[in-house]
């Protein structure tokens, strides 16, 4: 104890009395004393009430209690009043003790309480300035014994350490340095890199200085270093995207390989599929525009005009006719290669996802691999939808150029190569990216229509002019002759599907595994679709024409020989003309004899068995070959072009018609020469398609009505073809070459049928039925009016008239000797016969023909022997007899003139003589039954038949009967 107040003397450490001895009287006052010893024994004896005690303690002000300065002296006086009152300050003084003395116990209780850890914390005090004492020794020990090692041993051995230490810096900061020198000299590398096209080395080399100069970034010529690295890496990524821009043009796989790993190595896999998109459509605008400037310049030659600063719409429409096909062509194989190599493009990225996604066993790859899968998926969709925003640009720069022209004027054949390139860019749209092109075919369309009206106004008027100035001569071609050997009709036999444009299925026909290859296939490597037009201009010529329209002499003889053998004759050939006449299968082989029995009617004995047509005949089927080649490229003009098709052959129809047929004699005949259709069908053409206003010359230009564009005045027959005189049989020759020719267009119109039913679209194929239901299979019936004209005035029958009225017929005997008239009648029948074979030396004359021709002549000839009867005035039942015999003899003569059987009108003229034995009740009855015959021929009847046997009124009857079957007639 005694240790411890040692300690705190020294320390100027006090007793706690002490401690409060010290304080300032105004200290003391402020705090409350404390109580000496005898205090607190009173304190302690006095009663102790703790409610009391605890509420004289709260009963100070709370001023007592504050930690700051307080005077409480100086408080308490100036809460005096001004008038003191020694009462009342005695009782506040003695408050103040009693709260003092509360206090005071209150403080003496937390003395008491708090008195063994006072204890306790003086003890751990004294115990600390032991052990402080302790360590003081030891220090001191301590600084001794280091300070002789520092003596021996630091300053020798720790001077080596740092020596050691300071050279590996050195060593290190070399390194450094020379790292640093390699970093600043990696510049020339890039360049030399980038000039080898290896962008991925080079950003490789990049990315690895970047990393390193992170390394030294401590340095202060590092961060110079570091902004020039990245000025590099900017610089790659630039030459990046040039290069990349080039693969739109001509894709290289190496070299787009590189392109791609260096994108991966930058990280911007998915920007450079947005960059390449951009350039590919920029490389499709640039592309076209180049095409179209470098042809527009060249065309105008020193212009000043300012081409290059036009709008790529505006330059094509300074595109010249000549240079359009060329440029149009140089055009589609631009945007081919462009198209080519993004469909080569979409093929790198396919494969690579093939390879990409086989499995591995690294699970880090594994893991690495999710951030590649979002890459190759949005690429993928990327592209797949890039597909259709290609070609849609495409089809605008196309469209653009197509609209860009008037084709109106082009040539036919350059209108074709036009439809052609455009229906091949349809074809590579289809298998690029499944499109229909309705951009394009909308706007070739648009041209099409334009093109075909003027085109078939121009060849109906070509077609006008030619029939106008043909003179109907036979145009000589080969026996074997088929529509199929016409340049305008190949495309037929190359490729049966209409979709497919004419220079795919030339090419095409050289290999049938080709056929199976899209055109991406077949040109992958090399070559261009669009080039096959330069290629196939040289076509095979034609061989349809004979040497010699006339088979001589020599060969006459072996042709009648060889009738029977038609190997050389098409199969529709043999058909054709046999059917027209009987309907029947033909006949495939025959004896000589059944040949020579029809040589009197057959007058194709002598000439091969070619078609007989003309050349305007072989122009109509060119026209008809060329509109299908049309129809063919472009179905959306199909039924324009169909319809185009039936005028052509409406337009022929009409002019054979005109030409040869149309005799105001035909209702008179009574012969039903023009059936009702064949005549619904002329009104119907001469309605539609002839202008019958421009007949007249004094037409003009202002007459001509909006309905009137599309009408062709009605042709004329030119001068030189003579139809009058006898010697030739009216111009049958001509007749023949001008029927036949329509009837063999017909014949190829039929055969085109099933073709033109597949290109017409559903809603308009009744068009197409109904034109070859009433027009097309009226060809034939132009037959009998054409003849007709032929038959009726190749005999004289107004002389056989003549001849008859001068017999006597009412005879009293049998006579066994015909009348001269027969002799005379066949004698002409003998002339016609001979002539026939005279214009057969120069124009076959097939058997339908010959047979229209029979069948005309000897109805004429017995509706002339009827009508001679007729004008009978007398005649006895001798003389009845004597008609009878005149008819079977001239029967018999002309059975051996001609094979027609049976005889056309027989029954009339045999019905007729009957008649004239018949009673009045069966008279009656005949005249009913027999409508066939005139008014005249009937009244004859009654009249001297019946005359001397009946009374007035039955004659009146039987002539009122008559009288009221002619009067629906009248």
């Amino acid at each position: 104890m005694q240790k411890i107040k040692s300690l705190m003397a020294r320390q100027g450490l006090k007793s706690p009395q002490e401690s409060m001895a010290d304080l300032s009287p105004v200290e003391n006052l402020r705090m409350p004393s404390i109580p000496s010893k005898e205090e607190l024994r009173e304190l302690r004896e006095q009663p102790i009430d703790p409610q009391a005690e605890q509420e004289m303690i709260e009963s100070i002000e709370e001023v007592y209690f504050s930690t700051d300065s307080f005077d409480m002296v100086q408080h308490e006086l100036e809460k005096l009043p001004p008038e003191l009152n020694l009462q009342e300050l005695e009782e506040y003084r003695d408050k103040l003790k009693r709260q003092q003395a509360a206090v005071s116990k209150k403080v003496a209780d937390l003395i008491l309480e708090k008195q063994p850890a006072y204890v306790k914390e003086l003890e751990r005090v004294t115990a600390l300035q032991t052990n402080l004492q302790l360590a003081a020794v030891i220090c001191t020990n301590a600084r001794r014994q280091l300070s002789m090692a520092k003596e021996g041993f630091t300053e020798a051995s720790l001077g080596l350490l740092s020596n050691q230490r300071r050279r590996q810096l050195l060593t290190g900061l070399l390194k450094s340095l020379r790292t640093i020198k390699t970093l600043q000299r990696t510049d020339v590398r890039l360049s030399e890199m980038l000039e080898e096209e290896d962008y991925p080395g080079a950003i490789q080399l990049c990315l690895e200085c970047q990393k390193a100069a992170s390394t030294f970034k401590h340095y202060s010529c590092i961060s110079e270093l570091n902004s020039k690295l990245q000025d590099t890496l900017e610089q790659i990524e630039e030459q990046l995207d040039v290069a990349l821009s080039k693969t739109c043009k001509h894709f290289d796989v190496s070299h787009y390989t590189k392109v791609q790993l260096a994108y991966t190595l930058l990280g911007k896999t998915q920007t450079a599929m947005d960059q390449l998109h951009m350039h590919f459509t920029q490389a499709i605008h640039n592309t076209v525009f180049q095409v179209v400037l470098g042809y527009v310049e060249l065309c105008a030659g020193n212009a000043d005009t300012k081409f290059q600063k036009m709008q790529y719409k505006d330059l094509c429409t300074h595109i010249t006719v000549d240079s359009y096909i060329p440029c149009l062509t140089d055009l589609c194989k631009a945007l081919w290669e462009v198209m080519l190599s993004y469909h080569r493009t979409m093929q790198w990225h396919e494969e690579q996802d093939k390879h990409e996604t086989t499995p591995t066993t690294d699970g880090g790859a594994a893991a690495e691999s999710d951030e590649s899968v979002v890459d190759r998926s949005y690429v993928k969709k990327k592209l797949e939808h890039g597909l259709t925003r290609i070609w849609q640009d495409v089809q605008l720069k196309a469209k653009a150029y197509i609209l860009g022209t008037d084709m109106s004027n082009f040539k036919y054949d350059d209108f074709i190569v036009v439809l052609d390139v455009i229906s091949r860019l349809m074809q590579v749209g289809e298998e690029f990216c499944g499109s229909k092109s309705e951009v394009l075919q909308e706007s070739i369309k648009r041209q099409s229509v334009n093109y075909f009206k003027n085109y078939h106004r121009a060849r109906l008027e070509e077609l006008r002019m030619f029939l106008e100035n043909e003179t109907w001569e036979l145009c000589p071609v080969k026996s074997n002759f088929n529509i199929a050997q016409l340049h305008e009709f190949k495309f037929m036999g190359q490729c049966r599907s209409p979709s497919v444009s004419p220079s795919k299925r030339a090419a095409s026909s050289t290999s049938t595994a080709q056929d199976e290859l899209s055109l991406f296939q077949q040109y992958l490597q090399e070559g261009n679709p669009f080039e096959l037009h330069a290629e196939n201009k040289d076509e095979e010529t034609e061989d349809v024409l004979a040497s010699n329209g006339y088979e001589s002499d020599e060969l006459e003889k072996s042709v009648y020989q060889d009738y029977d053998s038609d190997s050389d004759v098409p199969e529709e050939l043999k058909q054709d003309y046999v059917d027209e006449q009987t309907g029947d299968a033909p006949i495939k082989s025959a004896s000589r004899e059944t040949i020579r029995s029809k040589k009197k009617s057959d007058y194709n004995l002598n000439k091969t068995n070619a078609p007989i047509l003309t050349n305007t005949t072989l122009n109509v089927i060119r026209l008809v070959g060329k509109y299908m080649q049309m129809m063919n490229i472009l179905k959306p003009i199909a039924f324009d072009v169909i319809h185009c098709v039936s005028q052509l052959f409406d337009y022929y129809l009409y002019a054979v018609y005109t030409f040869f047929g149309r005799n105001d004699m035909y209702e008179s005949s009574g012969l039903g020469l023009i059936s009702s259709r064949l005549r619904t069908t002329l009104n119907r053409i001469q309605e539609n398609l002839i202008d019958m206003e421009a007949v007249g010359e004094n037409v003009t230009v202002h007459s001509a009505a909006e309905d009137r564009k599309e009408k062709v005045p009605s042709p004329h027959l030119s001068q030189l073809v003579a139809l009058t005189n006898a010697g030739t049989l009216y111009g049958l020759a001509q007749r023949v070459v001008a029927t036949e020719s329509l009837v063999f267009l017909a014949e190829q119109f039929e055969s085109l049928q099933s073709h033109l039913d597949t290109m017409m679209p559903a809603a308009k194929k009744p068009f197409l039925q109904q034109f070859y239901s009433q027009t097309v299979s009226t060809a034939s019936e132009l037959r009998k009016p054409i003849y007709w004209i032929v038959a009726a005035k190749a005999i004289d029958y107004e002389q056989m008239l003549l001849l008859m009225a001068g017999v006597k017929w009412d005879i009293r005997e049998i006579m066994s000797q015909h009348n001269v008239y027969v002799d005379v009648l066949l004698k002409e029948f003998e002339q016609f016969n001979q002539r026939l074979q005279d214009v057969s030396r120069h124009v076959r004359i097939p058997l339908p023909v010959s047979n229209v021709l029979w069948e005309h002549c000897i109805r004429l000839a017995n509706r002339t022997l009827v009508e001679g009867y007729a004008n009978v005035k007398k005649c006895s039942n001798e003389g009845r007899a004597l008609m009878q015999l005149d008819f079977q003899q001239f029967l018999m003569k002309l059975e051996k003139l001609t094979d027609l059987r049976p005889i056309p009108d027989k029954e009339f003229v045999e019905t007729y003589i009957k008649a004239y034995y018949l009673t009045e009740n069966d008279m009656e009855q005949f005249i009913k039954n027999h409508r066939e015959y005139s008014m005249k021929q009937l009244a004859n009847l009654v009249n001297v038949c019946l005359g001397s046997h009946i009374n007035k009124k039955a004659r009146q009857k039987l002539l009122a009967a008559i009288d009221d079957i002619d009067r629906p007639k009248r």
